[in-house]
């Protein structure tokens, strides 16, 4: 059961989102003094759904079949924007491999702790994203996958996003 403060923080996180939905979230977190996993908990339920973690190599080997796709990596000292092709997938040891011409990625997995499919307004224009985010074990975001970064979302896009959301969800029906 959630305590009062518990139930006061996602009030206020709940608050700050509604009132930027196109600031960015790990912006957001700073501010609120939050982990960004909590920020993305407390977006309007048609805004965001939880994935299955525990299924991660699976979506990860399922953005293969989305095409091009911009890639977001980030820590506390640097953020990289890569755009190319999920594939070449392998694992070695605690790392499973992403590697393309376009994407040479290399997650460390046990290090997951949350997924979701993602739709937010952009910080720079207000145009619809959508995305696929996962967080580390503390909460951090760990890699975003957006379909979609600063331009319209083409139907076929959506249908994709949708179907990848639908079979990961964790609120799915059976």
């Amino acid at each position: 059961m959630a305590t009062k403060s518990t139930d006061e923080r996602r009030q206020r996180i709940q608050a700050a989102v509604e009132s930027n939905p196109r600031k960015m979230t790990l912006q957001l977190a700073s501010d609120l003094g939050v982990p960004e996993v909590e920020v993305i908990r407390a977006f309007p339920p048609d805004r965001v759904a939880e994935l299955e973690a525990a299924r991660w190599e699976d979506l990860i080997r399922s953005f293969e079949d989305l095409g091009t796709v911009r890639v977001i990596v980030s820590n506390a000292s640097v953020t990289a924007e890569l755009e190319g092709r999920f594939g070449g997938f392998s694992k070695t040891g605690s790392f499973f491999n992403v590697q393309t011409p376009t994407l040479d990625i290399h997650i460390r997995w046990k290090e997951l702790g949350a997924a979701f499919a993602v739709q937010k307004p952009g910080h720079l224009d207000g145009i619809n994203t959508m995305s696929f985010q996962f967080y580390d074990l503390n909460g951090a975001a760990a890699l975003k996958v957006f379909l979609n970064f600063g331009e319209a979302v083409a139907v076929d896009r959506v249908k994709q996003f949708d179907n990848v959301r639908e079979r990961f969800s964790i609120g799915r029906q059976p």
